[in-house]
């Protein structure tokens, strides 16, 4: 039976991450990006997401918009959503009109996340200041989330996409792990993407933020997943990464490695708990590490196929 595919980021839904595979020419990297895509959805994952930094940072993907493209058009189904975005890196509306003009091109199947960006590449790479770059995020987020809703002023709002929008809105969410991002996720319409290092309890108490001031999109919960028998080494190497760029703010909450591996039914088991004591309303799944081949990251996704139907027998994970 196949599987009828939820809209982007909908409760309940389940979807992949997806990378880059460093070390090997561009052309085949876009050819493994799209035939990872194209088996996830075949297999019954909801929708794709995939994260962006820049100069060749191992396993991100400087064009995440772009590569959307790629996906959706190798795709028989499912959404793409790059998420998140690093908003301070470009103009705002630029954003919101390829945005816009991709969910015109593939209709209902489109969804976006939003970040601050914290690696001080990213902003070298594109001559622009990191100072300032909440400030310049949390402007081009709220701009952003009004023209994706259709609401856009001047003259943006003449531009035929963002006019579709209002009665075709691209939901959006908000990659963040503060108070004050939950806070402003909430004020403008936004959902949220949890990462996959901070702990539940403390995802929980920023959700309860969310909620508190009048959040009402969804919440979706990263975690990384191995099917079988886990890759804790290439697991830990992947947090010395994350840790050579996080915040110090952020990294206080981080925990140890939060590997979920094992049986279908073991991995589905683990998820449902760990998307409860948040509270999160869909899931995304990361199984890249650093050194993963694509042919492991294809068996991984196949190896997967049987814990989707246990984990949405599963919710509401709500809780």
């Amino acid at each position: 039976m196949t599987h009828q595919h939820l809209p982007p980021f909908a409760p309940g839904s389940i979807s992949l991450r997806v990378y880059l595979h460093d070390g090997l020419p561009a052309d085949e990297i876009v050819a493994h990006q799209r035939a990872q895509a194209r088996r996830a959805a075949e297999v019954g994952f909801d929708g794709i997401m995939m994260g962006e930094h820049h100069g060749g940072f191992p396993g991100y993907i400087a064009n995440t918009i772009q590569t959307a493209g790629f996906m959706l058009d190798a795709m028989p189904g499912g959404w793409v959503a790059p998420a998140p975005v690093l908003l301070p890196l470009r103009p705002w509306a630029l954003v919101a009109e390829d945005i816009a003009w991709l969910d015109a091109r593939f209709p209902g199947r489109v969804g976006l996340g939003v970040g601050t960006g914290s690696l001080e590449s990213d902003f070298d790479i594109m001559e622009l200041p990191k100072e300032g770059h909440i400030d310049r995020f949390l402007h081009g987020f709220g701009q952003v989330a009004k023209a994706l809703r259709g609401e856009a002023e001047g003259e943006l709002a003449k531009d035929q996409a963002i006019i579709r929008c209002a009665t075709h809105p691209v939901p959006i969410l908000a990659a963040s792990t503060s108070p004050r991002g939950c806070r402003f996720a909430a004020s403008v319409g936004a959902g949220l993407l949890f990462e996959s290092i901070t702990p539940p309890p403390r995802l929980r108490e920023l959700a309860q933020i969310y909620y508190d001031h009048g959040g009402q999109g969804p919440i979706v919960l990263i975690r990384r997943v191995w099917a079988g028998k886990g890759t804790f080494e290439r697991q830990e190497a992947q947090l010395g990464v994350y840790r050579s760029y996080g915040s110090e703010n952020a990294m206080q909450h981080w925990a140890e490695n939060q590997l979920i591996n094992g049986s279908p039914q073991e991995i589905a088991e683990q998820l449902a708990e760990a998307a409860h004591a948040v509270g999160a309303d869909a899931i995304n799944l990361r199984i890249h590490v650093p050194g993963v081949q694509p042919e492991e990251i294809i068996g991984q996704i196949d190896a997967l196929e049987p814990m989707l139907p246990l984990l949405r027998s599963m919710h509401p994970w709500k809780g």
